[in-house]
């Protein structure tokens, strides 16, 4: 390690931080928002831009340790780490394709997921501090081009991500580039979620406690998946995206809104009714799935944070539902979002987070207390508020076609991760699956499925 690291300020982690700590390098957690340009992009500007970054939010300049002797994790924060775009030639960029086989996808397509499976924190070598964030440029053709930031989920998380693209596109549309945020530096990475519970809101008896680890643990053992493929092979994480047109977005929002829920409860309804019917079983016969809602903890913590605070501020709610061939949309949608707002009621939020945290680094260390070593822990995981992206100038100035915003699930996670965002007044979900547990036919099957229960409902 260099002197410079030896020297930066540290901060061990939190305990959601070290769960993602753990669950990266097996697969999980890689945070990739890669955007479609049919302009060629600035490089000094967008280099310039992404120094910005770096410096108004320390988490992004960090690098995380593993201290091998007490099996710890910390934050280290350079003073300086100024990331370098990694480019990529036609040339280049096509042997990336051929590499990772994605000729049944476009290229844009192709390089999501490239990126989705690029680890560099799966290495065991404890000696190397790595850095959280990273940044490549693909010269797909003459005419089209993708940029790509990669980053570890225990500091970016999904509202993080939405306002590091809002930022970006901020700074790429100054006229005077990104540089002028250099005195806007900030120092430390801040505090962990855990930190930041407000007080009383996260006591739980010890008895308490030990009763809800053993029956989530119980639980899950009874859950049922989706049909597995291949259960032996490398993983890696692949991506199916569910569209809808504006008409057919805005009657489902209109139907959640006439029932006093959120798309949340109708996309988890549409993804178990979906999973059910992909069994061929008798209607009457019924199975219980998991769901996992994320939640974006920060308006409720104390202090209260801003979205534009980068970090891990989410917390998982896992519910469990048993249900027939005779389900309706509406009806299961509304006992999914009751269910989550009942635990929210009960502070389960952070009551549980312990226990789901602790449950999450078992798994990773002992697959086989999972159905068939799968490491999927839930059928399908959704977020409780959608991403709403209304039109931005900015989008046709730097030629933006099309942006995708995700993360990988192939270590530990549920079969599928929706990642929501209606885009100017169109929902488009980013479906990520580990695969060959499960195949891409078989996924855009589900994905279709799910669509079209969400446009009949």
């Amino acid at each position: 390690m260099s002197d410079e690291t030896n020297e930066s300020p540290a901060r061990q982690v939190g305990g959601t931080e070290y769960s993602w700590c753990k669950a990266v390098p097996g697969g999980t957690g890689i945070t990739v928002l890669a955007l479609l340009l049919s302009k060629p992009p600035e490089v000094p500007l967008l280099q310039d831009s992404l120094h910005s970054l770096q410096n108004a939010h320390a988490i992004l300049r960090s690098k995380i340790r593993l201290d091998s002797t007490t099996n710890t994790f910390s934050f280290v924060t350079p003073a300086s780490n100024r990331l370098q775009i990694q480019h990529f030639d036609i040339s280049s960029t096509e042997a990336v394709f051929s590499v990772n086989d994605n000729d049944s996808v476009g290229a844009y397509h192709a390089v999501l997921e490239h990126e989705l499976n690029r680890n560099v924190w799966s290495s065991s070598d404890t000696d190397t501090d790595t850095d959280v964030f990273f940044a490549s440029l693909y010269t797909i053709s003459e005419a089209k081009w993708a940029v790509a930031l990669r980053l570890h989920t225990g500091a970016c998380d999904r509202t993080s991500a939405v306002s590091l693209l809002r930022e970006l596109l901020s700074l790429m549309g100054r006229e005077d580039g990104g540089e002028k945020q250099e005195n806007e530096k900030e120092d430390e990475v801040s505090l962990g979620i855990e930190s930041l519970i407000p007080r009383d809101k996260a006591n739980k008896p010890f008895w308490a406690r030990g009763i809800d680890v053993l029956g989530y643990s119980l639980n899950s053992l009874r859950l049922s998946n989706l049909n597995f493929v291949d259960t032996y092979s490398p993983r890696v994480s692949q991506v199916v995206r569910l569209r809808m047109s504006r008409d057919e977005t805005q009657r489902l929002l209109a139907g959640c809104k006439s029932r006093g829920i959120k798309l949340c409860g109708a996309m988890a309804a549409a993804g178990l009714m979906a999973a059910y019917s992909s069994k061929g079983l008798p209607r009457h016969q019924r199975q219980k799935y998991g769901v996992v809602t994320l939640v974006d903890c920060r308006s409720i913590l104390e202090p209260a944070l801003s979205p534009g605070h980068l970090g891990f501020y989410h917390s998982a709610i896992l519910n469990t539902h048993d249900i027939s061939g005779d389900e309706k949309l509406w009806d299961l949608a509304k006992r999914c979002y009751t269910a989550l707002e009942n635990a929210k009621s009960n502070n389960k939020h952070f009551t549980d987070m312990d226990d789901l945290n602790f449950l999450m680094c078992k798994a990773i260390d002992n697959p086989a207390l999972t159905p068939s070593s799968s490491l999927r822990t839930a059928l399908i995981t959704v977020f409780e508020e959608s991403v709403i992206d209304e039109p931005n100038a900015m989008y046709g100035k730097l030629g933006i076609e099309d942006y995708v915003g995700c993360a990988s699930v192939h270590g530990v996670g549920p079969s599928v991760a929706v990642f929501d965002t209606i885009c100017d007044g169109q929902l488009d979900s980013a479906c990520v699956y580990p695969s060959p547990l499960f195949s891409r036919v078989q996924m855009q099957k589900l994905i279709d499925d799910m669509k079209a229960i969400l446009a009949d409902g």
